[in-house]
């Protein structure tokens, strides 16, 4: 009974780990965006979301909230950067969440749309471990924003 008990974990943690057995695109192929879901989320052409690492920008698309301040800017301003263009995706530990998408660190040409929406105030840090690997950068950005009054710190 142990080592059953035991094996059952293991499975569970082996799932957990390799984002519940689905495997992310390769980090150097690029990808094109049919369509912005607001400040933080796209749909990939190939019929993938991506939910952007780090960041968590104001609601426009929720079912139980009205659309938040800043929530149209952070739409519009993700749209402006990545609507229609394709984007390269790097990962981080869990490459889904609980809902399938891939969580990724965007990059349209030379910028990395998660940094760039925190820096210029229209998205908030939002760290969820175990993708933790530009936090640090991410935190030092929303300070600057912070400080300097952008977007949503006006």
């Amino acid at each position: 009974m142990k080592r059953a008990l035991f094996l059952f974990s293991l499975l569970l943690l082996s799932l957990t780990l390799c984002g519940y057995g689905t495997t992310p695109p390769a980090a150097k192929t690029t990808y094109l965006v049919k369509r912005v879901v607001d400040g933080d989320t796209i749909k990939l052409v190939n019929g993938e979301t991506v939910r952007y690492i780090g960041v968590d920008t104001p609601e426009t698309k929720h079912p139980r909230k009205p659309v938040q301040y800043y929530g149209k800017e952070a739409s519009a301003a993700n749209k402006k950067l990545v609507g229609g263009k394709r984007v390269r995706l790097e990962f981080d530990v869990q490459p889904r969440d609980k809902y399938g998408r891939l969580l990724a660190y965007v990059y349209v040409d030379d910028i990395f749309v998660n940094a760039w929406l925190i820096e210029n105030g229209y998205a908030q840090v939002m760290t969820i471990p175990p993708n933790v690997k530009h936090q640090d950068h991410f935190l030092k950005l929303q300070r600057e924003a912070r400080e300097n009054k952008r977007g949503l710190w006006k």
